[in-house]
């Protein structure tokens, strides 16, 4: 019931400011997301539980965001646990990486796009099966992350907007939050 109705005014305040920033011409034409708004949709996404060639199997939790504005990009710190027949037990570690963000207009997401793994750790994992997962790194994270969504825009905040012929467009990255911009729907 709490989640509803946070939710719900998730999704209330991002309609009042689409619509807010779609009804004045020549006033602000963009949207701020907050970083705890972001975390707060991420963290129904996870956790998630990724096969390695059929040889160990990664969990990995809900990641910790920031925000990165000097590179127009959010970083994410995730635990993540390998485990599996290769393995023969269960090893604790983390993954960094950074990510840019991109807007899908077919179902209306924000979603992660260019993934750059930073680190890949695992504490007490056999050097042979360290160098393996490390090897393995950037593509288990695109395989993990790559177009994950972080927030669900529905249709209906972007209603007054849309009739307005505007869409989100551009996104920026601030100290304060993602900042979508509003731009002119392209004419069929």
């Amino acid at each position: 019931m709490r989640r509803s109705r946070r939710r719900w005014l998730l999704g209330a305040a991002l309609g009042l400011a689409l619509a807010g920033s779609g009804c004045t011409p020549s006033g602000p034409r963009s949207v701020t997301l907050s970083l705890d708004q972001m975390q707060e949709k991420l963290a129904t996404r996870f956790p998630r539980r990724y096969p390695v060639a059929g040889l160990a199997e990664l969990n990995l939790q809900t990641p910790r965001l920031s925000l990165r504005p000097e590179r127009n990009r959010l970083n994410a710190v995730m635990a993540v646990e390998a485990s599996g027949p290769a393995l023969r037990r269960t090893y604790s570690g983390s993954m960094d990486v950074d990510f840019a963000l991109r807007f899908e207009p077919s179902d209306q997401t924000v979603r992660a796009t260019e993934l750059e793994v930073l680190a890949l750790q695992f504490e007490g994992l056999p050097a042979k099966a360290s160098t393996l997962l490390t090897g393995l790194g950037p593509a288990l994270a695109q395989q993990a992350l790559r177009e994950v969504v972080l927030v669900q825009v529905r249709p209906r905040d972007l209603a007054l907007a849309d009739s307005l012929g505007l869409q989100p467009g551009r996104m920026t990255v601030t100290p304060q939050g993602l900042v979508i911009e509003l731009a002119p729907r392209p004419q069929p």
